[in-house]
């Protein structure tokens, strides 16, 4: 597709724009749609946004006393301001007092309470119908006056629930 203004550069940027509800799409080519004004910056880091959030008003030799370095992939904290990015999994553990804050500003909560992956969902739906059913069961079984039974139920609940909290605390 060619460039709807000059029709000579092929369109690589398709510009919809929105007025009183109206919605009307243009395919330009870069350099249409710069004069244009519809050029984004095609380049966005992630530790240009972090740097914004991440201890702006400390110095940087302040910032990093007492953080260390990540023991299994030897990152520190300013090589993490640096590029945005942890380097493995264990950076979690070892800059944990520092990432907390950052995690609230950026996500309004510093503990997940988002979707989780499709077989941790699925595991924590069969613990839920199960627990669901030993509970009827242990009324049953109280109603009944069969304690021993009750009380077996009832350690069993707690094991259920003890490890549902785990798994949910570890994602």
């Amino acid at each position: 597709m060619l460039c709807e203004i000059c029709g000579k550069s092929q369109a690589t940027v398709h510009y919809t724009e929105i007025i009183n509800n109206e919605s009307s799409e243009t395919h330009l080519c870069e350099d249409c749609a710069r004069k244009k004004g519809a050029m984004l910056k095609p380049h966005f880091p992630l530790a240009d946004l972090l740097s914004g959030l991440i201890d702006f008003n400390l110095p940087l030799t302040l910032e990093d006393k007492g953080r260390g370095k990540c023991p299994q992939c030897g990152l520190t904290y300013s090589d993490f301001k640096k590029i945005g990015r942890l380097g493995c999994g264990q950076c979690y553990d070892t800059f944990k007092e520092s990432l907390a804050p950052l995690l609230k500003r950026v996500h309004g909560s510093n503990e997940h309470v988002g979707k989780s992956s499709a077989l941790a969902g699925k595991a924590m739906q069969e613990a839920t119908l199960q627990l669901r059913e030993l509970q009827e069961r242990l009324q049953k079984a109280i109603q009944r006056e069969e304690f021993e039974e009750a009380a077996r139920l009832r350690d069993r609940i707690r094991e259920i629930e003890k490890k549902t909290r785990k798994s949910a605390a570890s994602e």
